[in-house]
């Protein structure tokens, strides 16, 4: 996969677009850091194409919190503590409003 930085981007942007057709995907730099990533798509498969960028978009949040939540050790929260935690949630919010 190439990296190309943001410079280049602006600088060279017309060999960087025909360039991405070869490469299929290019991960976009800015001060040698990822920033985004080019990915060549044409009209047949740019809607299969943005479907599937959402589901590993998601999947990678997931995993995330799901992450996140074992380092908190939330992951071993039970349905009943949640229930009471919105319980006790509501309860607040209906004190304040009133």
């Amino acid at each position: 996969m190439r990296f190309v930085s943001v410079r280049d981007l602006r600088g060279k942007s017309a060999q960087v677009w025909r360039d991405l057709f070869q490469e299929k995907e290019m991960v976009i730099t800015s001060n040698g850091r990822p920033v985004a990533i080019l990915s060549a798509v044409n009209e047949k498969d740019l809607e299969a194409c943005l479907a599937a960028w959402r589901r590993a978009r998601a999947t990678q949040v997931i995993a995330a919190i799901q992450y996140e939540s074992t380092q908190k050790g939330t992951d071993k929260t039970t349905m009943g503590d949640i229930d009471a935690e919105i319980k006790k949630v509501r309860k607040a919010r209906r004190a304040r409003v009133k």
